[in-house]
């Protein structure tokens, strides 16, 4: 039996377990080191089953990927007239979901090159849609134009995964830090960000 000659509700909850499936092993292995087999097996398919809905591992990845960068910007809604509220947003998604940072960071890694190629590369269509809102409101006068709005969401981003993105800190949080608490790096995200972007009044 084919997904063309089951039920559309059978062949579309086929698709989401395909899907949930992989989004842990993209998070766990990466792109080249995940495993079909395994996702068949953990989504309760068959790898054929895997190939019908999706042409190969790395249009999975793409699809699973668009699907999270799509809830982060839901989650997080980008405001540029205040960006340090933005930053604190993706602190608290990344920081309550590291494995969602994980797999985005194995396709950064590991897809650099080849989504240069592809403009409807998912990353790349967010960062566009980010970078017109950037300029959309320096051209109103919300955010400094002084600023290429290219760096504006590469430090912004940079400083609100900091903590995920450098793991070798974590083990000098408690011991170092004046105040250990997670609540304390949330503040220092938002504080370091607002210094650079105040919100506009």
């Amino acid at each position: 039996m084919t997904d063309a000659t089951v039920p559309p509700s059978d062949s579309d909850s086929t698709r989401e377990r395909i899907v949930a499936a992989a989004k842990a092993e993209f998070s766990r292995y990466g792109i080249a080191g995940a495993r079909v087999d395994r996702i068949a097996k953990e989504a309760r398919t068959s790898k054929e089953r895997v190939y019908a809905h999706f042409r190969s591992k790395e249009a999975l990845y793409a699809f699973v990927a668009g699907r999270e960068l799509a809830a982060v910007a839901d989650a997080t809604r980008m405001d540029p007239a205040d960006l340090p509220g933005y930053a604190g947003r993706l602190f608290d998604y990344f920081i309550d979901q590291p494995e969602h940072f994980r797999m985005i960071g194995w396709g950064r890694l590991e897809l650099a090159d080849a989504a240069q190629s592809h403009l409807d590369d998912p990353t790349r269509v967010a960062l566009a849609h980010k970078l017109d809102q950037l300029r959309r409101a320096q051209d109103a006068g919300h955010l400094d134009p002084a600023w290429d709005p290219i760096d504006v969401i590469a430090l912004v981003n940079q400083i609100a995964t900091t903590w995920l993105s450098q793991i070798e800190l974590r083990s000098f949080e408690v011991e170092q830090a004046r105040d250990p608490a997670v609540s304390a790096r949330r503040a220092a995200v938002v504080e370091a960000v607002q210094r650079l972007f105040p919100r506009a009044n």
